[in-house]
């Protein structure tokens, strides 16, 4: 085995695999070093097959919202195969697939952990038990992913849980289901399920969906107990334990409690950074900074893409991040990249905190990208939200009963959007145009010449701008 590289990445899902193409594709060697699933998370236990198990309930209920399609729905769905189809999604866990595409376009996989030693070296334990040390040339990249987090509640530890990857490759739908956490995963999964026959239960420490506009989130929450899921708002278990048959019993604060044959933990993530020796670096875990390009600070060396990296914790980001940080290296390793980068340019990850865009696919849908009201003014941006009901014709031959609802956030200086959110049936299809609007920061006197289709969801367009004042 080679034990020299231009560039070493440690972690080998979306992320990892995007910053060792962008190396190779600039003219560097680079391996992989990479202990479960060449793909990652996202592949596997995350995105793919928790999109695949909601799918199937979101096209049943799409066609009974039409009438004519509505009279020919007979059935409910057929679980066994919505869990095949999971399986399609998932590759059968079997990541040959993408083994085969690292090694076609010259990306060393290296099948093991790895940890830092020194600058730019890692010592590295494969499969069979073997050790040996690898360096970089130019850069180590770490792309560890996230692992949950699993909240502090007595007796919890000695309970069965799932977790994300657990609930997206079971086997079997429970009868019921208990859910802590109710944030994106906590609420597509609980969907989900419930669709799939389990009695859900949520449970929300503080609000559901808490990072998304009310309405928004009030449309998502009337979706999901119109499919029998029981949300509960500010509740946090106080004990948990194991029953005589199996299931597990919370009590929750008022002596209540709840019993379910499954509980599943969706309380957020936290970077994958233990163990990698970053301490030794002066590096605590939990307190890793980085550049615009991805570069650790301190460190002239080692970068960070992805989950690990901080910020939102999405395929899609990850994926964009790995591109720049991939660009960078290459570029610094001709020394055409001086320390600094300039904001939007092919080494800068400005997107990331301008313009992230986040989908949560219930049915229905809410899609967001770029600042917050709130983050707005605390930048000190003079804003305008506009909000109104998603109600044009194309809503309505969409489905009879469509309901949404949508916001835009205008610089008022500047007369440019820098945040959307939508929220309805198959709302994810409009944020392209909003991620384009903000990102090429078009004048809202250009963007009236936009014309939207007609009757398509998208005129809801014009109706902002109509809103606005143009």
């Amino acid at each position: 085995m080679d034990s020299e590289y231009d560039v070493i990445v440690v972690g080998g899902g979306a992320a990892g695999e995007n910053a060792a193409d962008r190396a190779v594709k600039g003219g560097l060697t680079a391996a992989i070093v990479e202990k479960s699933l060449l793909g990652g998370a996202c592949s596997y236990w995350a995105c793919e097959p928790s999109k695949a198990l909601l799918r199937p309930g979101t096209a049943l209920h799409a066609a009974r919202r039409v009438p004519g399609s509505r009279e020919a729905v007979t059935g409910q769905l057929d679980v066994p195969a919505v869990l095949a189809h999971r399986d399609e999604a998932s590759s059968h866990w079997d990541d040959s697939g993408q083994a085969q595409w690292a090694e076609g376009v010259g990306i060393k996989v290296i099948r093991g952990t790895a940890r830092l030693t020194g600058a730019r070296r890692l010592w590295v334990t494969d499969d069979d038990g073997n050790h040996f040390t690898l360096t970089a040339r130019h850069a180590v990249v770490l792309a560890t992913g996230s692992l949950p987090v699993i909240p502090k509640v007595p007796g919890l530890h000695n309970v069965r849980v799932w977790t994300t990857p657990d609930a997206t490759s079971t086997q079997e739908v429970p009868e019921s289901l208990a859910v802590i956490g109710a944030g994106v995963a906590g609420a597509e999964l609980a969907q989900a399920f419930a669709r799939l026959g389990s009695k859900v239960t949520m449970l929300a420490r503080g609000s559901f969906l808490s990072a998304f506009p009310e309405d928004a989130r009030n449309l998502v929450a009337e979706g999901l107990r119109a499919d029998g899921v029981e949300i509960l708002e500010g509740v946090s278990p106080e004990f948990a334990e194991r029953t005589d048959d199996g299931a597990v019993r919370l009590t929750l604060p008022g002596d209540r409690t709840l019993k379910a044959e499954r509980l599943l933990v969706a309380a957020g993530r936290r970077p994958a950074l233990d163990g990698l020796g970053l301490p030794a670096f002066g590096i605590e875990p939990h307190l890793l900074r980085i550049d615009e390009s991805g570069r650790v600070q301190g460190l002239s060396w080692l970068y960070a893409v992805g989950d690990c990296s901080g910020g939102a914790k999405l395929t899609h980001q990850g994926k964009y991040q790995a591109r720049i940080t991939g660009d960078a290296i290459v570029a610094r390793s001709r020394d055409e990249l001086d320390a600094d980068v300039e904001p939007w340019s092919r080494w800068a990850r400005t997107a990331d905190v301008l313009a992230v865009p986040h989908v949560v696919f219930t049915d229905p849908e809410i899609a967001s990208v770029g600042l917050t009201e709130e983050d707005a003014w605390e930048a000190g941006i003079r804003v305008r939200a506009v909000e109104l009901p998603i109600s044009v014709a194309g809503a309505w031959q969409h489905a009879e009963d469509y309901e949404g609802w949508a916001q835009f956030l205008v610089d008022e200086d500047a007369r440019t959007l820098i945040g959307a959110c939508f929220a309805g049936p198959d709302v994810a299809e409009l944020l392209h145009a909003a991620t384009i609007a903000i990102v090429g920061e078009v004048p809202l006197e250009r963007l009236w010449h936009a014309t939207p289709s007609f009757p398509t969801v998208s005129e809801i367009w014009l109706r902002f701008l109509e809103a606005y004042g143009l």
